[in-house]
């Protein structure tokens, strides 16, 4: 089956296997589809024009044969136009979307995540998840059974184009993140405090595969789940970054994304001075795998029609 993932900053499609409970394949682009979202409200024209292109290239790429679950997130549910927007994007590709809220998408982060930590040998019966996205930031405790989930409308794309210069998104950050401190210390009295603590999306992994020596162009999804990063990594790639030229640091990072990462690098900084962990698990998996394993579950497949 095909999950795909309409996210603030990126789309993200997997081809899922659902007897070996694996990816076939994948994609991903940077789309920035919350850009200019900040002063108009609205998905911008050309916003809309690269879904598309990458909906489109994704076709090509891994072929859309089976049934197609697509599902968006924040920068969907701010604007104004959403409906206009998925009327397009159905037009020009085929493909609907369905937005889904805020606990929809956690609990989708949730079920990827707890797979990726299974394949990599940890309890996954017990973690606190972090998902920095580009229009919102959720926090996720899983405990046993239960699930509690809180979204802050807080991420990559929106606070970058509404602080524009690093000292002020710095400043934002202390100030926005602060607001996370209650949640945390309410599910950690209320469920004690998990021993692990783990991450998904973009910011994390970007961590990761710096520091496992791998660019944006060398990047291998398959080589940072499990992957350990503490904040000292973001303090040394923080520093490096800030120290390049643009150019140089997209490389790295990927194009659009240079002045991201830091907004995202301050964000998790943050959230790990909240709550004090001193080492974070990082999975690759997010909102497409959990939408496929959950599709799965549940006999969703290419003859069998419905909602998940």
């Amino acid at each position: 089956m095909i999950a795909i993932d309409l996210g603030s900053n990126t789309i993200r499609v997997v081809k899922w296997d659902c007897e070996k409970n694996e990816k076939v394949a994948e994609y991903e682009k940077i789309i920035k589809t919350a850009d200019k979202l900040v002063e108009t409200k609205e998905i911008s024209p050309e916003a809309v024009e690269r879904i598309i292109e990458a909906i489109n290239e994704a076709k090509e790429k891994i072929g859309f044969d089976d049934k197609i679950i697509a599902v968006a997130t924040e920068a969907l549910r701010a604007a104004k136009n959403k409906d206009e927007v998925i009327k397009k994007i159905k037009e020009s590709t085929g493909v609907e979307f369905k937005i889904i809220s805020s606990q929809e998408e956690a609990k989708y982060v949730a079920i990827a995540v707890e797979n990726c930590l299974e394949k990599c040998g940890y309890d996954s019966r017990n973690f606190f998840l972090v998902d920095i996205g580009g229009g919102s930031t959720e926090l996720i405790l899983k405990h046993k059974n239960d699930l509690v989930s809180k979204s802050y409308k807080i991420g990559i794309v929106t606070l970058t184009q509404k602080y524009k210069t690093p000292e002020a998104i710095k400043i934002a950050v202390k100030k926005e993140v602060a607001k996370f401190k209650d949640f945390i210390d309410f599910v950690f009295n209320a469920y004690k405090k998990p021993k692990i603590f783990t991450a998904s999306s973009g910011t994390p992994t970007t961590i990761a595969a710096l520091k496992k020596g791998m660019s944006y162009k060398t990047y291998d999804p398959e080589k940072i789940n499990g992957t350990v990063i503490t904040p000292e990594d973001l303090d040394y790639w923080m520093d490096k970054l800030l120290k390049m030229e643009m150019k140089k640091r997209e490389e790295l990072v990927g194009v659009g994304r240079g002045d991201l990462i830091v907004s995202g690098i301050m964000i998790f900084k943050e959230i790990f001075k909240i709550t004090k962990y001193k080492e974070c698990i990082v999975c690759d998996d997010g909102v497409r795998e959990g939408v496929a394993i959950e599709a799965c579950k549940i006999g969703y497949n290419s003859s069998k029609k419905g909602d998940i």
